[in-house]
């Protein structure tokens, strides 16, 4: 059996065009999987955006650009999610659905986040970083023309030890790698060696914190940083396909899967808990 699917985003979250809940969860039924969280965006940092890069924007996206040319992505319809999320219940009871989001950069905007949290019931909050505050506010996505991409990494990571730190309101850490989805060509093959001090303090900010780590599927996650996870003490390890259409869940979780056994961690006593660190012999 595959694990959960932690991370999942539909047609709730501002940058999916394709994603279905529902069609979102009978994938998750034909794949066997024990359960689904839709952890929709909640993204509150306006961004700058590239000329070229507004002209490919969904129309509906463009008309949230502000004078000085940043976006500010629309809120989450909280309510409305949640729903859904009720809905989809009823269509798949035997499927463990859970409500969540996935907040980005949840220590600069507090005040908007517990309103946020105020509105329902969240069984799964995400915290994540995005962007950073370089050449203007931008998401990472489009820094690595503007910073080497070794001090990017680095800035990136530096960030999100921050967010760790704060009390910012989540329970787990989402895309610890994200840079790597732009790494560039140009840059070689990425190894993670050189930013081990980097990665490290940030696991052991967030075993000291309580929270879990997740194994995100989009790149996916190097399997050495699961290994740093468990020897930074880290208490659990949770599956993340970080899926924005339905046929992207839980992709790649068998080679995940077998990279955090390997790393030390295992299933839980339920099929829909968190895998756990394996005490070391």
């Amino acid at each position: 059996m595959l694990p959960p699917d932690g991370h999942v985003h539909t047609e709730w979250s501002w940058d999916t065009a394709v994603g279905s809940m529902e069609r979102s969860c009978a994938r998750a039924v034909a794949l066997g999987l024990p359960s689904i969280a839709f952890t929709e965006h909640a993204d509150f940092t306006a961004w700058v955006i590239e000329p070229e890069f507004r002209a490919r924007m969904q129309p509906e996206n463009a008309a949230r650009l502000l004078p000085d040319g940043r976006f500010r992505p629309p809120p989450l319809d909280a309510e409305a999610y949640l729903a859904c999320v009720q809905r989809c219940r009823e269509l798949f009871p035997g499927l463990r659905i859970l409500s969540g989001t996935e907040l980005g950069e949840p220590h600069w905007h507090e005040e908007r986040v517990e309103g946020l949290l105020s509105t329902g019931t969240f069984d799964r909050v995400l915290g994540s970083v995005h962007s950073l505050e370089l050449a203007g506010t931008r998401i990472v996505d489009f820094l690595f023309d503007r910073a080497e991409p070794a001090d990017l990494v680095r800035a990136y990571l530096a960030e999100v030890l921050r967010m760790v730190k704060s009390a910012a309101p989540f329970a787990v850490l989402a895309h610890v790698d994200y840079p790597l989805r732009h790494w560039p060509e140009r840059a070689g093959p990425f190894d993670p060696a050189p930013f081990e001090d980097e990665y490290r303090a940030v696991l052991a900010a967030l075993a000291g914190s309580g929270r879990a780590l997740e194994a995100n599927a989009a790149v996916p996650l190097p399997p050495v940083i699961m290994r740093w996870w468990h020897e930074a003490g880290g208490e659990a390890l949770v599956f993340g396909s970080d899926a924005h259409q339905p046929s992207d869940v839980a992709r790649r979780f068998a080679g995940l899967a077998a990279a955090a056994e390997a790393a030390g961690f295992h299933p839980g006593r339920h099929p829909h808990d968190f895998w756990r660190r394996r005490p070391v012999q």
